[in-house]
Parts: C-alpha cells; sequence; structure tokens
C-alpha cells in the first residue's frame, strides 16, 4: 500500500521542510510514503471561497487515482488517539487498498465534490492550526502509527 500525504500550497519554512523530509524519511522504513503539493491559486482575491475551494478541489482530484482512499484532514472529522489511528491503518492495510490518501485543503477547506469523494474525515484536533503546520502533525502521526503497530519505543502510553 501506498500512503500519500497531499495538500494545498508549499511548505514556506525552511526549518518546517526540513522537519517534514525527516518523517518522510522515516516512514519510508515501514511503508511507501510520497508527499505531494499542489501550487496555490493565483488571484483568488477575484474568486468567492466557493469558487476557490471548487478550483482547489478540481486540482485535488486531478491527483487522485482511481484506487486511492481519500481522507481528508478536516476539522469536523473524526478524532482517533494515536493507538486507535494506528488501528485504523493497520485494518486499512489488512483491506488490500492500493492506495490511501490524505488530503490538506486550502484555506477555506474542501468543496462538496471533495467531501463527496472522500470515504472519510480525520480531525487532528479540535484546535485550529496552520496548514503548514498540519502537514508535520499529520506526518508525525503516521509515523508515529508505524512505531506502535511494531512496537517500537517511539509512543509511550
Amino acid at each position: 500500500m501506498t500512503i500519500k500525504l497531499l495538500a494545498i500550497g508549499k511548505t514556506d519554512s525552511k526549518a518546517l521542510q526540513e522537519l517534514l523530509n525527516d518523517y518522510e524519511r522515516r516512514l519510508g522504513h515501514y511503508v511507501k510514503f510520497e508527499m505531494h503539493f499542489i501550487p496555490d491559486l493565483k488571484n483568488t482575491k477575484n474568486l468567492s471561497e466557493i469558487q476557490q475551494k471548487e478550483k482547489e478541489g478540481e486540482l485535488l482530484l486531478k491527483q487522485i487515482g482511481p484506487s486511492e482512499v481519500l481522507v481528508l484532514l478536516d476539522e469536523k472529522g473524526k478524532q482517533y488517539t494515536s493507538v486507535a489511528f494506528s488501528e485504523y491503518l493497520q485494518k486499512k492495510m489488512n483491506s488490500g487498498i492500493k492506495g490511501l490518501t490524505f488530503v490538506i485543503g486550502g484555506p477555506y477547506g474542501f468543496s462538496d465534490t471533495v467531501y463527496r469523494q472522500a470515504s472519510g474525515q480525520l480531525s487532528l484536533s479540535k484546535m485550529t492550526f496552520s496548514h503548514q503546520m498540519v502537514r508535520l502533525f499529520a506526518i508525525e502521526q503516521l509515523y508515529r502509527a508505524f512505531t506502535i503497530l511494531r512496537n517500537e519505543p517511539y509512543h509511550h502510553k
């Protein structure tokens, strides 16, 4: 199975990008993992929030293959403990799916079309984080989940 993290916009901070690269390397020991970033839309001041979400949604869905399971990182999504999230990942791997894609939307979230395509929504917290930081939190939790599944000492109960 391939796990992919897909996000709108590039990572501006070099320090944050270094951390993302570190966790991407670590995850590679457990699973095929990919990060893809879609460039921010240009001239968004001329677009309504709905129009911006629709345009971003079209770009996101072009990156999703027909055999990929789409999970949105969304404030209204289901929250898991780290252990429960590792169990969720194990169930997905056991189900035989080829790809699991976690998506971080743009500043206004997702279009209705993207919500309809998704098989689930996941919330990292009830708090609001910058889209830049969510990338790091998501990839760290993926790494943590695999260390939990392998009974490695990274996660402490």
